[in-house]
C-alpha cells in the first residue's frame, strides 16, 4: 500500500499526485515510469515518474482523466492508499552532454519532458524546451519548465497563449533560423511525435520519442506493448518506453492504441452508469 501525500489539479482533467514510494524515489531516474493499482482488482496503469524527493520517500506522477482508471484514481485524496505501486520501470533516457537539445512536450506529454529536460540540464546541455496544448486552459507545468530550460517557448493551436499553431511548428522555426540542434526529444500524442519527426529527419537531427502504448503487466512477459522500430519488434516497457522516432512505425502505433477503443468506451458508460445509480 502506498499513501497518497499530496494532489493537486494541473488543469480541468489532468493531476499530479505525491505517492509514498520510497525504493523507488531513491532509484528512479529520468524516463523510467510505474504501475498503479487504485485496488486489489484494479487495471495496472503506468505513469511517468515526474520528479522525486529522496528525503521524504515520495515520488510525483502526473495523470490526464481520460477512463474508467484513472476517474477512479482522480477521486482518491490525501490520506488514501493506493493498492500498489511499482516500479522504477523502463530503460532511463540516455543523458550525455550532447550540446543544445530541444524538449518538446505536447497536453499531459509535458509532465514527461519535464524529467528528461532537467537531467539534460544537470548533464551540463543547453536546453531549449517547447510546450504546447490546444488552449491555455489546459496548458501544464509552464513555470517548472521555464526554471530548468534556457529557452522555454510556449504555443497553444487556438493561439490563446504564446505562440499561435503546434509545437512542431515552433521546432521548424528554430530550425530554419539555422540554430544548431543537437538532440530533440519528444513526448506527447503520437501526431504530434510523428509530426516532430518528418521535421527533424531531413536536418538529420537524432530524435526521441517516448511511448506509451497498451499495457497489462509491464515487464516484458504480456507482448500488448509491442511496437516497431525499424524492422523490429519491440516492447515498450521493457525496451523502452523510448525510442528512435525515426525509426517508429507510427501507424501501426496509431491501430493498436485504438485497439480497444469500444471496450474502454462500454467500460466508462457502466461505471458511470453505476455512480449515477448510487
Amino acid at each position: 500500500m502506498s499513501l497518497i501525500h499530496k494532489k493537486r489539479y494541473l488543469s480541468a482533467n489532468v493531476v499530479e499526485m505525491i505517492v509514498e514510494a520510497p525504493d523507488i524515489a531513491a532509484t528512479r531516474k529520468a524516463g523510467q515510469f510505474v504501475v498503479i493499482m487504485t485496488d486489489e482488482r484494479g487495471e495496472r496503469i503506468p505513469l511517468t515518474i515526474v520528479e522525486s524527493d529522496v528525503a521524504a520517500g515520495t515520488v510525483t506522477i502526473i495523470f490526464q482523466i481520460v477512463g474508467k482508471t484513472t476517474t477512479c484514481l482522480a477521486d482518491m485524496n490525501p490520506g488514501d492508499e493506493l493498492y500498489t505501486v511499482l516500479g522504477p520501470l523502463g530503460r532511463p533516457t540516455e543523458i550525455e552532454k550532447f550540446g543544445t537539445t530541444v524538449c518538446v512536450g505536447g497536453g499531459v506529454g509535458i509532465g514527461v519532458a519535464y524529467p528528461i529536460a532537467k537531467a539534460l540540464r544537470e548533464a551540463g546541455n543547453r536546453v531549449v524546451s517547447i510546450i504546447g496544448a490546444r488552449t491555455k486552459d489546459i496548458l501544464i507545468l509552464e513555470d517548472a519548465l521555464g526554471a530548468i530550460s534556457d529557452r522555454l517557448i510556449t504555443a497553444t493551436d487556438d493561439g490563446s497563449y504564446g505562440v499561435k499553431g503546434f509545437v512542431s511548428d515552433v521546432l521548424q522555426e528554430l530550425i530554419d533560423s539555422g540554430e544548431r540542434i543537437d538532440r530533440v526529444f519528444a513526448v506527447g500524442p503520437v501526431p504530434m511525435m510523428k509530426v516532430v519527426c518528418d521535421v527533424t529527419r531531413p536536418a538529420g537531427i537524432p530524435t526521441v520519442v517516448s511511448l506509451n502504448p497498451i499495457m497489462v503487466d509491464a515487464t516484458g512477459m504480456c507482448g500488448a506493448c509491442r511496437v516497431a522500430v525499424g524492422n523490429e519488434t519491440k516492447l515498450a516497457c521493457v525496451d523502452g518506453p523510448e525510442f528512435d522516432g525515426h525509426q517508429v512505425d507510427f501507424e501501426l502505433l496509431t491501430t493498436r492504441l485504438r485497439m480497444y477503443y469500444r471496450e474502454e468506451k462500454e467500460a466508462m458508460e457502466q461505471f458511470r452508469c453505476h455512480c449515477d445509480g448510487k
